[in-house]
């Protein structure tokens, strides 16, 4: 650990250092890159007063990326949390889960089966059509509504193109670990896209994508394994995935519409290790399994315009309809005729939402003042069947659950510009809330542009997380249990500081190099748990308990020469979490705990060859948190868990052939074989005399390969 810090600190300092050489610096400004998460318009990036993080299209397909998975476990301050029994992967960041951090398609936030923009499941979320990604940390509730308490990222999609055809067709194939088969182990995608310009204001845009993931064995035996000994099934779980977009646009003037459809389907089997004799009709003296699959289908559409009204102000208007069903097929499995029988479907989950937002800005003829007015519409119904065993009556009898959540949000920001170098950007949000007190956002943010390329931004958020269907409605109750959601349940609120500094130097010499440094605090309060509020019999409910505070302070640096792109970063995280068992007067330490994250990249492009080589690393340090449990004497207690520190790796060689149209990429990720990671739990310094081994960390399914096959066709 020592040698890692020691390495990235001097590296830094030399960037640093390197890049204050006044007498080498060009006074050429560099084209910035355009951004339009939070912004009035489209503007560059040097022009937000945001600190916007960028991932661009090139290394999405530098990592060969299908889905948000394949990208984000390589970005700083964000961890991804994998779940081999239901194949689903969401995202933390800053050491809150995914209940906290909103993920937006063209600024509309995705449905999932338990939130509207957050828990997302990031291998649900295809990149084919994505033209880049951009992140801002922090409270952003004034322009992003409820839930945005650690960050956004939104994913702009293609619109249009510069010719009047693009045709692309894609045959990816990867090994889950080392297994690999043509059609029963492995990872198998095809893609097909057309897009066309009838003109110079009409386009449209149509694609679809197949990923099969064939499961990941490990020391289990398969589906079709006859052995009573655990062994049949899979490790992760088998899924297909189907998606289907298309987008129709059109454009004159000042004028701008589009309307974009997207489907998306997922079969995701379980094998049910436990065999039954089947000594009746229709199967007798064979071996049968209660195995069940979830299917999941997902219908979003998307209508926006936004031009000028009055030929003065500007207006972006969409509207959304989503809708997300999983259902629940239960069947019996014949193992010796490989036959279904006694299928039970139903519906699981569901959530459908209608949803709108809209601003209007330019009111006034002046570059140093703009003022932006804006609404935000969201109706939620969401559905729990009774099969999901979450949900009782007081009959003690399972039940069908179905509710409907709404607000109705407006919002104002505006943006001064007192000279060219300073601006100042307020903004408040009011969110009338059909199932909570209303609520409010805000923010003020500040950007200063100093000489020699040095820019300083800090801001400040208050933003709130209403609480999800589970925390509000969940009751089971039997003579075992007794969980208890909590309808008094009010929204968490949270506080965040940002400040940064970015800086790009460039030098005679062709060189490049850029800074970027961060200081992070949040803190949230009425943070919801779930705890004991009755030992006699024992009661545990959701209510709002806790505290949490987290401050970070990261760094990038990027350095460019000739063909050479070198990006560096380390972040340091101090998380302090307060837990309560209110009923047993039991308080946890809330000191805090740190954890140290590096990440970096190299790239080396070959113009003569058409090929560019990349590799990408990130360090995951030690990893700490106080949880429950049960001293020697039987008493409640507070112990320390603590994740071990690994490391994660991507390589990857990308060739064009045939005049740019044939693409070839072909690399390796995990190249560290990562599975699991050790998790243990003891009292550490606190003295306690609990000590115990706990169950790994599921991260990974080990070292994989992928070869990858774009064909590119363009023409007028």
């Amino acid at each position: 650990m020592k040698i890692k810090i020691t390495f990235f600190a001097g590296l830094l300092f030399c960037t640093y250092s390197f890049a204050q050489q006044k007498d080498t610096i060009k006074s050429a400004e560099k084209l910035s890159e355009v951004v339009v998460t939070g912004q009035f318009e489209q503007q560059s990036i040097k022009k937000s007063v945001f600190n916007v993080r960028v991932i661009s299209k090139e290394d999405i397909k530098q990592l060969a990326a299908n889905n948000l998975a394949d990208v984000l476990n390589q970005y700083l301050n964000i961890t991804i949390r994998n779940s081999g029994s239901d194949g689903r992967s969401t995202v933390s960041m800053f050491g809150l889960d995914s209940q906290y951090f909103k993920i937006l398609v063209d600024n509309i936030p995705l449905v999932s089966d338990t939130g509207m923009g957050t828990n997302v499941d990031l291998t649900q979320v295809n990149l084919d059509d994505v033209e880049r990604i951009e992140i801002i940390e922090g409270s952003m509730g004034v322009t992003h509504g409820a839930n945005a308490v650690t960050g956004i990222l939104n994913i702009i999609t293609k619109k249009g193109g510069g010719y009047r055809w693009q045709i692309s067709a894609t045959v990816q194939e990867e090994t889950v670990g080392n297994e690999y088969g043509l059609f029963d182990k492995g990872r198998h995608i095809q893609a097909a896209k057309i897009a066309h310009n009838f003109n110079e204001n009409w386009f449209i845009n149509i694609g679809g994508n197949r990923n099969d993931f064939a499961g990941f064995y490990d020391d289990k035996e398969g589906k079709d394994y006859t052995g009573n000994d655990g062994l049949r099934g899979f490790s992760w779980l088998p899924k297909e995935q189907l998606v289907g977009n298309a987008m129709l646009g059109y454009q004159k003037n000042d004028f701008r519409i589009f309307y974009k459809f997207d489907y998306y389907g997922e079969n995701v089997h379980y094998y049910n290790p436990i065999i039954i004799p089947q000594d009746n009709f229709p199967f007798p003296n064979t071996y049968y399994t209660n195995d069940k699959r979830f299917i999941t289908n997902r219908f979003y559409h998307h209508l926006n315009s936004n031009g000028k009204l009055f030929s003065k102000l500007n207006y972006n208007v969409s509207v959304s309809h989503q809708k997300q069903e999983r259902d629940l097929e239960k069947f019996n499995y014949q193992l010796e005729t490989e036959k279904e029988f006694a299928n039970d479907r139903q519906t699981y989950q569901s959530k459908e939402v209608f949803y709108s937002t809209g601003t209007l800005s330019n009111f006034f003829d002046s570059k140093k003042v703009d003022f932006q007015m804006g609404y935000e519409i969201t109706n939620e119904n969401g559905f729990y069947n009774s099969a999901a065993g979450t949900f009782k009556d007081d009959q003690q009898q399972f039940k069908d659950v179905r509710k409907r959540l709404e607000n109705y949000d407006i919002f104002s920001v505006a943006e001064i510009n007192l000279n060219d170098k300073f601006s100042i950007r307020p903004g408040l949000r009011y969110s009338f809330q059909a199932q909570f007190d209303n609520q409010y956002a805000s923010s003020l943010g500040l950007r200063y542009l100093f000489k020699k390329g040095l820019e300083a931004r800090a801001s400040l958020g208050k933003s709130y997380r209403t609480p999800n269907f589970d925390e509000l409605y969940t009751y089971f109750v039997d003579s075992n249990h007794n969980l208890q959601g909590n309808p008094d349940l009010v929204p968490e609120n949270s506080t965040s500081y940002e400040l940064s500094f970015k800086r790009s130097c460039f030098f005679d010499s062709g060189a490049q190099i850029a800074n970027n440094l961060a200081v992070t605090y949040l803190n949230v309060d009425d943070r919801i748990d779930m705890v004991l509020t009755d030992v006699n019999p024992l009661v545990y409910k959701y209510v709002n308990i806790n505290k949490y505070q987290m401050w970070n302070i990261s760094t990038t640096e990027q350095y460019s020469y000739k063909n050479w792109n070198i990006k560096v970063g380390a972040a340091l995280v101090g998380i302090s979490r307060k837990l309560d068992l209110a009923a047993l007067n039991v308080t946890s330490d809330d000191k805090f705990l740190y954890s140290l994250n590096l990440n970096s990249s190299i790239s080396y492009n070959i113009p003569k060859w058409n090929t560019l080589f990349a590799l990408y690393y990130k360090y995951n340090g030690k990893q700490q948190q106080f949880v429950a449990g049960t001293d020697t004497d039987g008493s409640a207690k507070f112990f320390l868990s603590e994740i071990s520190p690994y490391s994660w790796m991507d390589a990857s060689v990308r060739k064009l052939f045939f005049k740019n149209q044939f693409e070839v990429t072909v690399g390796a990720r995990n190249l560290f074989d990562i599975t699991n990671v050790q998790t243990v739990q003891s009292g550490g310094s606190t003295g306690g005399a609990h000590a115990s081994g706990s169950p790994d960390l599921l991260l990974g399914y080990g070292r994989s390969y992928f070869l990858k096959l774009t064909y590119n066709l363009n023409f007028n």
